[in-house]
């Protein structure tokens, strides 16, 4: 015959799984209010990012444009996403895929009836979506 260490109406340490699962519910809810605002804190950061670069990439682009001989300057401009060129006329590379997603375009048109007026007017766009628009007023030297 073995005698049993247990008595009889003893409460038995530890969690139950009501306990357990409520634990971990409330440590799912804490680490989600802690991690959320550091994933949209994230998006902002990248979305700043973009919009540092397609300011970056329009003010080359109005640069590039204002150096040109005024009457070699063209009335517009188009690089398609994938295909952004730096000042030297020389194309991104895919191993840079920062600029994958970025186009530009640029119109040039007499401004206020005048023939030695340029209006200039860039737009950077991300993923087809407008990111920013530089205006540049340039005159016949």
């Amino acid at each position: 015959m073995t005698i049993s260490s247990r008595r009889c109406g003893a409460r038995q340490r530890g969690f139950t799984l009501a306990e357990a699962m409520m634990a971990t519910v409330v440590l799912g809810i804490a680490a989600a209010g802690v991690l959320l605002p550091f994933a949209s804190g994230a998006a902002v950061r990248a979305e700043g990012m973009r919009r540092t670069l397609a300011a970056k990439l329009a003010g080359d682009l109005v640069e590039q444009i204002v150096n040109t001989p005024f009457d070699d300057i063209l009335t517009s401009y188009d690089e398609p996403a994938g295909e952004i060129r730096d000042a030297a006329g020389n194309l991104f590379t895919d191993t840079d895929l920062s600029y994958a997603n970025f186009s530009r375009t640029a119109t040039c048109e007499l401004w206020g009836g005048s023939d030695y007026l340029i209006l200039v007017t860039v737009r950077v766009y991300y993923s087809g979506k407008q990111i920013t628009t530089i205006n540049r007023l340039i005159a016949d030297r």
